[in-house]
C-alpha cells in the first residue's frame, strides 16, 4: 500500500437523501476558501481536480457527533474523483490538516494529496446525519496509506497522532464512534496475520482509554476479497487477516465488523473503487447504527 511521511498523520437499511435541508446547515463560513489538490494521478492537477475547503464553525457540542477515521489507504480512500464527489454537504465537517474544522467534499483524507480520492467516510457521514435530524457530523481523518498495524498500536507514531488530533477535536462535540480499515500490510506474514485480532483489541482499548470514551463503538471492515482471489500476486494471508477482523466482536465489547463481499477494486487489485467505497460507507453506517441502538450513548 501507499507510503507516507513517518511523523504526520496527514441488504441496505437506507439510501442517501437527494438533498439535505438548508436549515440543517451549520455555520458561519470564512471568506477565504482553501483549495486542496486532489489529483486522480500523481502529477496531474487541474482546475476540475481540486476540492475547495471552507473554514467553518461547528454547531454547539450537543448537536455535533464526531467520528475518528483510522487505518491505511483503503480508509483514506483512493477511488477516482468526480466533480460531484467534491461537493460539500452542509451537515458534514472535516477536521483538516491544520487541525481546524472545515466544510468540504471528497477527498476527506490528506495523507497523499495527489493520490487522495473517494473513501468510505463521506458517505458514512451523510448517512449518519440523515438518521439524526438537527445533528451535524464531524469527521477526524487520520488514516495513512501503506502503514502497518504496529504503527497504530498504543505508543506508535500514528496512534499518538490520531489521539492528538482527536483530543483537539473533542471539545467541539461528542465522540460517537471509531472507524477502522487496515491490514493489507500484514498479509505477507503468517505471524502478523494470526496476531492481528489480539493486536487490534489492544488498539481499541487504547483509543477508548486515551480518548476518555470507554464505551465508544468501534467498527472495522474486512480487506478486499480480491486480495486472495486475484489472478497474480495473491496476498498469502489476506483470508486469515479477514478471519481475524471478523473475530473482533468476540474480544471487545461494542465492536462490529463489516463485510467486503462484492466490493470491487478500482483496477489495481489493491484499492476499492469509488462505487465500492460508497457501498462500504453504507455498510459501516449500518453497523454503527446497530451498535448505537444496542447501547444508546449518553449525551
Amino acid at each position: 500500500m501507499d507510503g507516507m511521511n513517518p511523523h504526520r498523520c496527514l441488504s441496505r437499511l437506507f439510501s442517501l437523501p437527494a438533498v439535505l435541508p438548508a436549515a440543517a446547515a451549520v455555520v458561519a463560513l470564512a471568506a477565504s476558501p482553501r483549495v486542496i489538490a486532489a489529483a486522480d494521478a500523481p502529477g496531474k492537477t487541474t482546475a476540475s481536480a481540486t476540492t475547495v475547503a471552507q473554514p467553518a464553525t461547528p454547531p454547539d457540542a450537543a448537536r455535533f457527533d464526531l467520528y475518528l477515521l483510522v487505518g491505511q489507504s483503503n480508509m483514506a480512500g483512493r477511488g477516482p474523483l468526480t466533480d460531484a464527489d467534491r461537493a460539500p454537504d452542509p451537515r458534514v465537517l472535516v477536521f483538516g490538516p491544520e487541525d481546524a474544522w472545515q466544510l468540504q467534499g471528497e477527498p476527506v483524507h490528506f495523507d497523499k494529496p495527489k493520490a487522495a480520492g473517494v473513501g468510505l467516510g463521506f458517505t458514512f457521514a451523510k448517512l449518519m446525519a440523515a438518521q439524526k435530524p438537527g445533528v451535524t457530523i464531524g469527521l477526524i481523518p487520520c488514516a495513512v496509506g501503506g502503514t502497518p498495524q504496529s504503527r497504530w498500536m498504543p505508543g506508535g507514531d500514528l496512534y499518538e497522532e490520531a489521539v492528538r488530533r482527536a483530543r483537539l477535536a473533542q471539545p467541539s462535540g461528542k465522540l460517537r464512534g471509531i472507524l477502522w480499515h487496515q491490514g493489507e500490510s500484514e498479509c505477507g506474514s503468517e505471524t502478523k496475520a494470526r496476531a492481528y485480532a489480539a493486536n487490534l483489541a489492544k488498539i481499541v482499548a487504547g483509543f477508548r482509554r486515551d480518548l476518555g470514551a470507554p464505551d465508544v463503538p468501534f467498527v472495522a471492515g474486512e480487506l478486499g476479497e480480491f486480495l486472495y482471489t486475484r489472478s497474480a500476486n495473491k496476498s498469502p494471508w489476506a483470508r486469515v487477516v479477514n478471519e481475524q477482523i471478523d473475530s473482533l466482536p468476540t474480544l471487545v465489547a461494542a465492536a462490529a465488523t463489516v463485510p467486503s463481499h462484492g466490493l470491487a477494486h478500482k483496477g489495481d487489485e489493491l484499492h476499492f473503487g469509488s462505487a465500492a467505497q460508497r457501498e462500504f460507507g453504507k455498510r459501516y453506517a449500518e453497523a454503527m447504527i446497530r451498535l448505537q441502538t444496542a447501547a444508546p450513548d449518553k449525551p
